[in-house]
């Protein structure tokens, strides 16, 4: 059984000019990467792997997870290809996975969350939202065979004010 847990990045600042990939996070988003955080707890496995795109926004909010699930910062693994917008570059990523490791927490960015999940998981869902909390099952061994799998738990910030 393989579970991947799809975060997308919490909403990122505009307010000074940047490339893309350095942009912060705003004080909306870090507050809602938080709220999500706190709570997701429950819905995690014992043990898991964090992947995160190397983008400012994506980093500072896998961080923020890290810190909030008592995960150890310099165990997070920061991958320049999961700066994608491209739900194939992403499922390629994910299929790349050592088979060691069942469970994967990634942060990541929508296109190609939002696209990923609803072309791997069994629930349509309009827009993963920045923030957004989406957990998949797969029935398989092997990371490179994920097909079809089950929509275990979503959470958005909004559910939770």
């Amino acid at each position: 059984m393989k579970n991947l847990i799809l975060v997308r990045h919490a909403k990122s600042s505009w307010e000074a000019p940047l490339n893309d990939r350095d942009r912060p996070l705003s004080k909306n988003g870090l507050k809602a990467a938080h709220l999500v955080s706190s709570y997701v707890s429950k819905y995690l496995p014992k043990t898991y792997l964090f992947w995160s795109s190397v983008a400012e926004r994506a980093s500072q909010t896998a961080l923020i997870f890290a810190q909030n699930l008592s995960y150890p910062i310099e165990s997070i693994i920061y991958k320049e290809d999961l700066y994608t917008f491209d739900e194939n570059q992403l499922a390629k990523v994910i299929k790349s996975c050592k088979n060691d490791f069942d469970n994967v927490i990634l942060f990541g960015h929508n296109g190609a969350i939002t696209n990923f999940v609803n072309k791997f998981g069994d629930v349509f869902i309009e827009n993963v939202p920045t923030s957004g909390f989406v957990s998949l099952q797969f029935d398989v061994e092997d990371w490179g065979a994920i097909q079809k799998g089950k929509t275990l738990k979503i959470i958005v910030p909004k559910d939770l004010k």
